[in-house]
């Protein structure tokens, strides 16, 4: 951070989320902030996000060199601020992201949720916002990350009757099958302290799929697409949800499959 036009990076934005920078770094990222909506984009992500990465890459922790990591842990010093005699720990989440960095490296995918980050920053656009977030997550997944054998209708079902009870939907094996494309799993996540569904898919033809959803007031809106990360999203909403469509078929491909889905859920 020594000239005015440098991009800050992730661990500075954390950094500031803490306020642990220096009134001149911490105003002149602010200041960027006003002024580049990349860079306030980023600041609403790493203030809000709060999903189970380690849950999708759990193959990956099987076989990650679990004490080569801990030891380089166990290398970053405790803050000034510590009290004498605590053991090492992630106090800050500028630590978080220097170890995050190493466990990447070594081929460790870390549970996101533990670095707590707070709200420092009022989202724009919830909708939006949210979509963002999912968008980063997904983007992380591989082929790998979803390989292994279709679950019977059966698990599926069961998974799904997590959903009724956090977000109010109802939803079965039938209600979200996309044509050609494999059922992986559905996952009860967390985003900004609400239930967010997820149902995972691997696509044979262009690889991970995935239909989201959260609850919404904002009422009814047609579908709209996007594109993030690389991977086309398809959105809309009725009177009580918002869903998104994500993945990396073409646009038309991904809005038909979306109309499908739309189809069997319309209320």
């Amino acid at each position: 951070m020594n000239t005015r036009d440098t991009i800050p990076s992730d661990e500075d934005l954390t950094a500031f989320i803490d306020g642990e920078l220096t009134a001149e770094e911490a105003a002149r990222i602010e200041t960027l902030a006003n002024e580049d909506e990349a860079v306030a984009e980023r600041l609403e992500f790493l203030s809000h996000a709060s999903l189970p990465f380690a849950q999708a890459f759990a193959p990956l922790l099987s076989e990650a060199p679990r004490e080569k990591l801990e030891k380089m842990l166990a290398a970053i010093p405790a803050p000034a601020s510590a009290k004498s005699g605590s053991p090492p720990a992630f106090a800050t989440r500028r630590r978080f992201l220097g170890a995050l960095a190493a466990a990447l490296v070594a081929g460790i995918a870390i549970d996101r949720a533990v670095i707590g980050i707070g709200r420092g920053f009022s989202a724009k656009d919830e909708n939006s916002e949210w979509r963002a977030v999912v968008a980063d997550y997904i983007s992380l997944y591989t082929r790998e990350t979803l390989a292994g054998p279709v679950p019977a209708t059966d698990v599926q079902a069961a998974q799904l009757d997590a959903f009724d009870e956090k977000l109010g939907l109802s939803l079965s094996p039938e209600a979200v099958a996309l044509p050609g494309i494999d059922f992986k799993r559905a996952l009860l996540l967390q985003y900004d302290g609400k239930p967010l569904a997820q149902i995972a898919y691997l696509d044979p033809e262009t690889g991970p799929m995935a239909l989201c959803i959260v609850r919404s007031d904002g009422g009814p809106k047609p579908p709209d697409l996007e594109s993030r990360k690389g991977m086309n999203v398809v959105y809309w909403s009725n009177a009580t949800h918002a869903f998104m469509l994500i993945g990396r078929a073409a646009p038309d491909r991904m809005a038909t499959i979306a109309d499908g889905v739309r189809g069997r859920m319309a209320v």
